[in-house]
């Protein structure tokens, strides 16, 4: 395998492995979830606001009622003294305050079915995100386990990404391995003729080499002539020596 080749697979397999995070569905479930929390939340502070408007204007009424008792109070007080005046200025004053109190009595009903209705939806909301984040986490735990059982088979098949680079790294160090016994073959070659010299070598050692394998090619030659001989006087020995103790012999 080339070098380009070798970097087209593994560009292609880290661009498979980074769609495969892009297309994770965990991730997408978690954001979708997230979403939803952050909508609950916007509920709740939104029902929390209402309730407080809500409470103003509850305290407001109060106060109102209490002063409007208290202009009636005076008004019988007045009455009781003769002082008709009096009676009349409260009476009237009684009679603007029941406007008031009917406007935010108006405001405070509002207030309180708009309440409501963000009571209502923040408790179907919060029910849709529980049950949503159980789905969520059983869908997550599938692709896990199914995330699992790919690489797996891929592992035993001998595919995916990472049984790639393993491939790659196979690759490369048979080159190397071939590479190197070439190489070592090459250089015994030119040590042997003399192309190179080992300097770590004794001093003559190419003649002893030389004389060494001028020996072995005479004893060759000797073994030959033997055979050849003990053929033609019909006294060689059978191929096949049944003695255990045979091998003492060879070489002698």
């Amino acid at each position: 395998m080339t070098l380009s080749s070798r970097l087209r697979v593994i560009f292609r397999s880290k661009t498979s492995q980074a769609l495969d995070r892009i297309e994770d569905p965990r991730e997408a479930l978690d954001d979708s979830y997230d979403q939803q929390v952050k909508m609950l939340h916007q509920v709740r502070q939104g029902l929390a606001e209402v309730a407080t408007a809500k409470k103003r204007i509850e305290l407001q009424g109060q106060e109102m009622g209490q002063r409007h008792r208290r202009l009636g109070a005076q008004a019988d007080q007045a009455l009781d003294q003769g002082r008709d005046d009096l009676a009349r200025t409260a009476l009237e004053r009684r009679a603007l305050l029941e406007n008031q109190v009917a406007l935010i009595h108006d405001q405070y009903s509002v207030l309180e079915q708009q309440q409501a209705r963000l009571q209502d939806n923040e408790r179907r909301l919060a029910e849709r995100i529980t049950a949503f984040r159980t789905e969520k986490e059983t869908i997550k735990a599938s692709y896990a386990a199914s995330v699992a059982q790919v690489k797996a088979n891929e592992a035993a098949a001998g595919i995916g990404g990472q049984m790639t680079d393993v491939g790659l790294n196979l690759d490369r160090a048979k080159d190397r391995v071939a590479q190197m016994q070439a190489r070592a073959a090459a250089t015994d070659e030119l040590l042997a003729n003399g192309t190179l010299t080992d300097l770590t070598a004794t001093p003559d050692s190419d003649l002893e080499r030389q004389l060494s394998s001028g020996a072995i090619a005479a004893d060759v030659e000797r073994q030959l002539q033997s055979m050849k001989s003990a053929k033609s006087a019909h006294t060689a020995r059978p191929a096949g020596d049944d003695n255990p103790d045979a091998w003492l012999s060879i070489g002698r």
